[in-house]
């Protein structure tokens, strides 16, 4: 089944979310939501995910899942907020617990955090199965940006997250914690496994030469063109070309603020005695 896709670009983070459902079918599920977040105020704002809720309510639309490719370090999720406007479960992998043990040493955030990812409702396993109405996904596990990142397949088209980009700028850097250049050859060799006219839908497209923003491609076109991973390029070509590019990365603006959200599915942390959420900034640390 090929199903009807709606995407919606943020522009301050790059990012793309989309609303997914089976044509003529109410029920739909949403991809990598963002909550706006001002870092110089230290202030949110739900800008982006009032869009994705007016357009599910002026379509008669019941949202059944919100779901996350993995804990994002370049933008807030909106899921939380979300889940309490328009219902849904919130799903991401089963390996967020890895991610979350990492990040609540590092935010220090003591035995009441919990490391099981009890904050989301389901917690995917490589290979599971679920409906979204009449849509049936499957879940593919794809580490090597992060350890719990997955590739969602619906019908026709395969929701990568941030595993690829469009095919004329690569891949995502595998350098944050946990990251592994291998894994990532190993996991877009995977979903290059599907068929060539598979639909791929990225989480955020960066727009190289002030290109106009583009979110959707094929296999064939990444398996065409993609300047770091195209058919016959090898694993060590790939790693040594990958370590060469993230040596010159800096971290992304909003890492800090956004783990300490997302390893919470999207909720702010739990307010202080003086009913104030902090964000931690640990120091010397990136």
């Amino acid at each position: 089944m090929k199903p009807h896709i709606q995407a919606f670009f943020d522009s301050g983070t790059s990012t793309i979310s989309y609303v997914v459902r089976a044509p003529g079918d109410p029920a739909c599920a949403l991809i990598d939501p963002v909550l706006d977040y001002s870092p110089k105020a230290g202030r949110t704002s739900t800008t982006s995910a009032d869009q994705l809720i007016d357009y599910v309510r002026e379509n008669g639309l019941k949202v059944e899942w919100i779901l996350e490719t993995h804990a994002h370090a370049d933008h807030l999720s909106s899921a939380h907020y979300l889940q309490q406007q328009l219902g849904g479960r919130i799903g991401i992998g089963e390996h967020i617990t890895q991610v979350q043990k990492k990040f609540s040493q590092l935010f220090n955030l003591g035995p009441d955090f919990k490391t099981d990812g009890s904050q989301f409702d389901h917690l995917f396993s490589d290979g599971e199965r679920f409906q979204i109405g009449a849509l049936e996904a499957q879940v593919l596990y794809t580490p090597g940006h992060t350890p719990a990142c997955l590739t969602y397949l619906i019908g026709d088209a395969a929701f990568v997250g941030d595993t690829l980009f469009m095919p004329d700028y690569g891949t995502a850097r595998a350098d944050f914690p946990g990251g592994d250049a291998r894994a990532m050859y190993r996991s877009i060799q995977r979903i290059y496994e599907l068929p060539d006219e598979t639909r791929l839908f990225m989480c955020h497209d960066y727009r190289p030469g002030g290109r106009e923003p583009r979110w959707e491609t094929t296999i064939a076109e990444e398996k065409a063109h993609n300047p770091l991973v195209k058919a016959g390029v090898s694993e060590e070509e790939f790693v040594r070309k990958r370590i060469e590019k993230d040596r010159n990365l800096a971290p992304p603006v909003l890492i800090l603020p956004s783990l300490q959200v997302n390893i919470r599915a999207g909720a702010l942390p739990p307010p202080e005695d003086n009913d104030i959420s902090y964000l931690k900034i640990p120091l010397n640390q990136l």
